[in-house]
């Protein structure tokens, strides 16, 4: 039976640090990954993209930037996501725009599914607050808000319906760096009892440690989904994100290996992929296409 997915777009980048996210969607699509997909055996809906939000500088906000636009942002991508989950048996691709987009992800799939497990495959916890943050781009409060941990923007972490959206329990932090990690971050990891595979066990084994990821996410839920944020490749081996985190993370080779085995249980419901600047990937001549065409072979 051919597999359905349904690929959606949610071309905002106003939780941010800068421009260029919002043009990821149709950017990744101009790269080839509808046809990609369908070449992998995929019967594909592309239900095309929400409105475009691109980020401005809040100078009325300067701690939770474009606060307003996010929360639009997760609950329509919340509203699209569900609307698509109602087709049985179907997957959802969400094609970001920032990690707040995550948060709409998360929500449409519960609204329809219950609760479900995630893997938060993420360089970065994205445990940071208003109140700890020094940038105030809320992409980097994600999680948190997720969890409603305390600081959080409460209109941001209820903007789906309820808060919290997820407890500890169902979250695994993979391939996540605590150098990379505030103190409050750390702190926040160790109180909430949060699990994670650290990423220089992934880069050690891609596939045995998303091996024990999947079965730790199986046991923790029927059905689970996958936050990918693309900051946890190598800036210098493939400059696809919006951070440009040089010599550390993951191979892109090594984040496609163990994204394979991620995808692979029969419980995924959906997947994100997030904070991609299609600005910084044209440094590399021909990447887009051949992420479009390794990404689709890897979620097959």
């Amino acid at each position: 039976m051919t597999a359905s997915l349904a690929v959606l777009g949610v071309p905002s980048g106003a939780g941010a640090c800068g421009v260029g996210q919002h043009q990821t969607p149709a950017a990744i699509r101009a790269a080839g990954l509808i046809d990609s997909l369908s070449d992998v055996g995929y019967d594909v809906s592309d239900l095309g993209d929400s409105p475009v939000v691109p980020w401005r500088p809040d100078r009325s906000r300067p701690q939770a930037q474009n606060l307003e636009a996010v929360v639009r942002v997760v609950r329509t991508t919340a509203t699209r996501v569900a609307d698509a989950l109602h087709e049985p048996g179907r997957t959802v691709l969400v094609l970001g725009g920032d990690c707040t987009v995550g948060i709409g992800t998360i929500a449409g799939i519960q609204h329809v599914l219950g609760d479900i497990a995630v893997a938060y495959f993420d360089l970065h916890s994205d445990l940071n607050t208003p109140a700890t943050g020094t940038d105030g781009a809320l992409d980097w409060m994600a999680l948190a808000h997720m969890l409603a941990i305390h600081g959080t923007e409460p209109a941001l972490a209820a903007a789906a319906g309820h808060a919290p959206l997820l407890v500890p329990s169902q979250i695994l932090l993979f391939a996540h760096s605590m150098r990379h990690a505030t103190r409050f971050e750390r702190a926040e990891i160790e109180r909430l009892g949060l699990a994670r595979t650290a990423v220089e066990d992934v880069r050690g084994d891609p596939t045995g440690t998303a091996r024990r990821a999947l079965r730790f996410l199986t046991d923790r839920s029927e059905r689970y989904a996958i936050h990918l944020d693309v900051d946890v490749v190598d800036f210098t081996d493939a400059p696809l994100s919006e951070h440009p985190s040089r010599n550390t993370g993951l191979k892109l080779d090594e984040m496609l290996a163990a994204l394979k085995i991620l995808a692979s249980g029969p419980g995924l419901a959906a997947i994100t992929l997030a904070e991609l600047n299609p600005h910084n990937a044209a440094a590399d001549q021909g990447l887009l296409e051949r992420f479009a065409t390794s990404f689709a072979e890897a979620i097959s």
